[in-house]
């Protein structure tokens, strides 16, 4: 992402947790080349999901959510 908004910053950061806790579960200690696609695919999803519901959080009220 080419210069992130506050909003789109402030999206990044709330998905680390998630992303963290994901990690966690399947554990920490391996190197992402050693996941299975399975695995790569439930981390986008974690991740995305997590971004695109925080962007929903920050406009809660608005018609126009941007992206």
């Amino acid at each position: 992402m080419i210069d992130p908004t506050k909003n789109e910053s402030a999206a990044m950061e709330a998905a680390l947790v998630p992303l963290g806790e994901y990690v966690a579960s399947i554990g920490m200690n391996r190197p992402l080349a050693d996941y299975q696609k399975d695995e790569v695919l439930a981390l986008i999803e974690t991740v995305v999901t997590a971004y695109q519901d925080n962007l929903r959080q920050q406009f809660p009220t608005s018609e126009e959510i941007p992206f």
